[in-house]
């Protein structure tokens, strides 16, 4: 394990070069640099905050979904049917023709009423519109105070007015309880979002969803081991800017608040091009790629850190692709959709909108 330990945190690989980990033991009095040790504080405070959206979701989302007329709605449920559950657990939710022939002549019962019956036990696994919006509703809610929080503290930061700020004196960079309470916050709330997966209704995403939420964590780890949460809060902040109304959105659309829907959409896709395709590359690409070299220098993790940047960059061309799609779509119809599908799209649209914030 100790060569295990060592080959993972070669000093040569996370630190510039000329710099060891034994220069970073020893701080001066009343300074704290970043440690891999401080990511464990954002365990707990991710069960905390599942414990929070919990409490959110019954005693502050629920009652506000029913003034709003959305209620839990049992739905229609499939009739208990011992064969064709083991079917739909077993072997397929979707049989083709020869599937339902044969169940169709093993039961009974029509091609039309098998058919139906699994089209209701598919609905059954699907969330209704009650528990999607109490989901938004908390993200909305968290997504608006993390980004307040995350901008204010940035308006007071140096380095949110000259990004050479960020690289300025690295990796020697005190780690201020600001910007610790912003990054653990961040990790944690990823981190449970990760745990409720396991606890929510399954939907059809759910594994990209749980590889999208891994990634976020381990960039977010990264960043802060190596210190770069200067740099990486400004990433944070960018992503936070547009989240709240996509969420807000969704919320008035399971409302059928149409027309605020479509305005608070509007409102989103803008906000999104601006902060992923304009802002984004122009001003943390720009410090991180160039601004960095000039006054760091390149090593192995800077390299992995800007090429996942870059891979971020790829998937906000590809988001905005579909974001417009969506909104042209939605202008020649008349209204925006976000469907009834699990991941809050139609069926048969890409399924991105649960996955390209952060």
């Amino acid at each position: 394990m100790a060569g295990l330990s060592a080959w993972f945190w070669n000093e040569r690989f996370w630190l510039p070069h000329n710099v060891t980990w034994a220069d970073l033991e020893n701080p001066a009095p009343g300074v704290e640099y970043p440690k891999a040790g401080h990511l464990f504080t954002a365990l707990p405070l991710a069960l905390g905050i599942f414990v929070v959206r919990i409490l959110f979701e019954r005693f502050i989302a629920g009652p506000c979904a029913r003034s709003l007329h959305i209620h839990q709605g049992a739905g229609r449920r499939a009739q208990p049917n011992a064969v064709l559950e083991k079917v739909f657990t077993s072997i397929t939710k979707n049989p083709d023709s020869r599937h339902l022939d044969g169940l169709s002549k093993q039961l009974d019962w029509e091609v039309r009423k098998v058919q139906r019956w699994f089209r209701h036990r598919r609905n059954q696994d699907k969330p209704s519109t009650h528990t999607k919006f109490c989901e938004s509703m908390w993200r909305f809610t968290f997504y608006l105070c993390i980004f307040t929080y995350g901008f204010q503290f940035l308006w007071q930061s140096p380095w949110m007015w000259d990004t050479r700020h960020c690289w300025y004196g690295y990796p020697y960079q005190a780690m201020t309880p600001g910007l610790y309470h912003y990054y653990v916050t961040e990790l944690a709330f990823y981190w449970s979002l990760m745990f409720s997966q396991f606890t929510d209704i399954k939907r059809k995403d759910f594994l990209i969803m749980f590889i999208h939420h891994l990634a976020t964590v381990s960039l977010i780890s990264f960043s802060y081991v190596n210190n770069m949460a200067r740099v990486g809060s400004l990433v944070l902040c960018v992503h936070d800017a547009s989240d709240f109304l996509l969420e807000a959105a969704k919320m008035t659309n399971y409302a059928k608040y149409q027309r605020l829907c479509d305005f608070l959409f509007i409102v989103f896709s803008v906000a999104f091009f601006i902060t992923r395709l304009v802002i984004y590359p122009i001003w943390v690409l720009n410090s991180t790629m160039f601004e960095s070299w000039a006054i760091v220098g390149p090593y192995p993790s800077w390299w992995v850190f800007n090429v996942l940047l870059l891979v971020l960059q790829v998937l906000h061309i590809i988001w905005s692709y579909l974001i417009a799609r969506i909104a042209i779509k939605a202008i020649l119809r008349g209204k925006t959709q976000f469907a009834s599908s699990p991941s809050g799209m139609r069926e048969g649209d890409p399924v991105f909108l649960s996955i390209f914030v952060q």
